[in-house]
């Protein structure tokens, strides 16, 4: 009754309703997820110390590394698996997740370790001044030295179980670490006053917390999934398919925490107010992004299994109804930011000259999102086909080959204001070569076909 279930669900069901399925849920915790981010940001701009928000900000960056290497495992992973059960290939779908969860958590202890040992210059080159260094340190050390595996643990489970369909546990995950962290923030920060050590604890915890009720989960789901967390099962052997598409996701992550690390250091020589604004805005900005995201990885299984299954019609529709989803879910929130911009920044931080400053960003930086979206949810369905080379290319093209060197030429150029317009830009040169490659892509199945 279970496989016939999962079955019109990839197969039959209408595809707007199978979107929503798997789709809302994800949605749902991603937006979870953007509130407890935003909760850490939140509570420590209710201090009013810009330079307790400066040390967040600064830190930030380097954080959501952890978000790419669950990617690099977790969404790799994930999408194996897709086109594995589309393939009607179940046995080895226990070796897929066993590598995912035990090899993505020994390379990020690697990344904690490695993170500690070399925290003075990383400060340095994110930006520390000597008002900000102190704060920084405490936060990097609570949520990637300390917090790091349990943080790239839980978003690999919750990728794993998205897998196969079940959207609501793997959600349920999300919202719960989210959900506790947006309760701690203000016990840790104000009754035990531990300021941005308070925040940061609340992030660890809450991530590990999370992992715990994953766990519990595949528990209650044992014999009704093919996903194995046992240790023997792992092995080497499925490293290429899981990178393949996993390294395309993880170089996206990476290359946009690199884009805001330079911002942010450019920033710097403006001062620690400039860097609280920007910190502050970029937080705000991800919430529609995050939106996307979730949009994202729920239609991801959908369009692998479909891809597996050589149904390249239905692959298509999924598509293409998730990017018109995207455009106006993301004019919507262009539209609110563009209107109360000022009053969302004073409720962030009500220190006047940052909520101002902040406010000024946030207008201009909305206006990408749109177009952010759509670039997004072509890299994600290349990935979801296993297409990883091509997304790949894209990010690399936007994040790296772009972003970066004209955030460069355009602070040399305009300054302050001028690295906040880059985003926009880089999109638009974008948006043809990304549709471009996915319209080229699918003329190839249909020549195969």
């Amino acid at each position: 009754m279970e496989d016939n279930a999962e079955k019109y669900l990839f197969e039959k069901m209408p595809v707007p309703k199978a979107v929503a399925t798997l789709a809302v849920p994800t949605i749902i915790s991603q937006v979870v997820t953007m509130i407890y981010n935003l909760a850490d940001t939140f509570f420590v701009g209710q201090i009013g110390d810009p330079l307790m928000v400066a040390a967040v900000s600064l830190v930030s960056p380097w954080f959501n590394l952890l978000t790419a290497l669950g990617n690099l495992f977790g969404l790799g992973g994930s999408s194996l698996i897709s086109r594995m059960m589309g393939a009607q290939n179940h046995r080895d779908i226990r070796y897929v997740s066993a590598f995912s969860i035990w090899g993505g958590a020994a390379v990020t202890l690697l990344f904690s370790l490695a993170t500690w040992f070399a925290r003075v210059p990383l400060l340095n080159f994110l930006g520390a001044s000597p008002g900000t260094y102190s704060y920084a340190q405490d936060y990097l050390l609570w949520v990637v030295v300390l917090g790091g595996v349990p943080t790239m643990v839980s978003l690999a489970l919750g990728h794993l179980l998205r897998s196969e369909g079940h959207a609501k546990q793997a959600s349920a995950g999300m919202m719960f670490g989210g959900i506790l962290n947006v309760v701690l923030d203000p016990v840790f920060i104000f009754v035990f006053n531990l300021n941005v050590t308070g925040a940061a604890l609340a992030t660890a915890f809450s991530n590990t917390a999370s992992v715990v009720f994953f766990l519990i989960q595949y528990l209650r789901l044992k014999g009704k999934t093919a996903i194995s967390l046992n240790p023997r099962y792992f092995t080497f052997r499925f490293v290429r398919p899981i990178f393949s598409v996993g390294l395309a996701s993880a170089l996206a992550t990476t290359l946009g925490n690199a884009s805001n690390m330079v911002i942010v250091h450019l920033a710097s020589g403006y001062g620690d107010i400039p860097v609280a604004a920007y910190g502050v805005v970029k937080r705000i900005d991800q919430f529609p992004l995050n939106v996307s995201m979730g949009l994202c990885q729920g239609f991801m299984p959908l369009v692998g299994y479909n891809f597996s299954s050589k149904n390249y019609v239905r692959m298509r529709k999924v598509s293409t109804f998730s990017w018109k989803a995207a455009l106006v879910i993301s004019a919507c929130f262009v539209a609110c930011f563009a209107a109360f911009a000022p009053g969302i920044l004073h409720l962030f931080i009500p220190e006047t000259q940052t909520s101002a400053l902040g406010a000024s960003f946030l207008r201009i930086a909305c206006i990408a999102v749109p177009l952010t979206s759509v670039n997004f949810l072509i890299s994600y369905t290349l990935q979801a086909m296993g297409k990883g080379l091509q997304s790949a290319v894209l990010t690399s093209c936007r994040q790296g080959l772009l972003n970066i060197p004209l955030l460069i030429v355009m602070n040399l150029i305009f300054g302050l204001y001028g690295m906040i317009w880059t985003q926009l830009a880089v999109e638009i040169i974008m948006l043809p070569v990304s549709l471009g490659i996915y319209f080229r892509t699918f003329r190839g199945l249909k020549a195969e076909s």
